[in-house]
């Protein structure tokens, strides 16, 4: 198991959290962690996602995408 301090919600503060045995076959790289102090656990997201444009003449809206011809 490893440990890494982060911040509890439920706790209020800073306590270890582990990444408890993964049955996933993560190993160390798990992206579950749970805090030692009080059991709750974490999920960190590992992956990133593009934001959608804006459409800057019409607000709210997101530009649409265009495909070569």
């Amino acid at each position: 198991m490893s440990d890494r301090e982060l911040y509890c919600d439920t706790c209020e503060g800073v306590q270890p959290f582990e990444a408890p045995p993964c049955v996933d076959g993560h190993g160390v790289d798990c992206p579950e962690l749970v805090c030692v102090g009080c059991g709750t656990a974490l999920l960190i997201a590992t992956f990133a996602f593009r934001a959608p444009r804006l459409d800057a003449r019409r607000p709210g809206r997101s530009t649409p995408h265009r495909r070569a011809a």
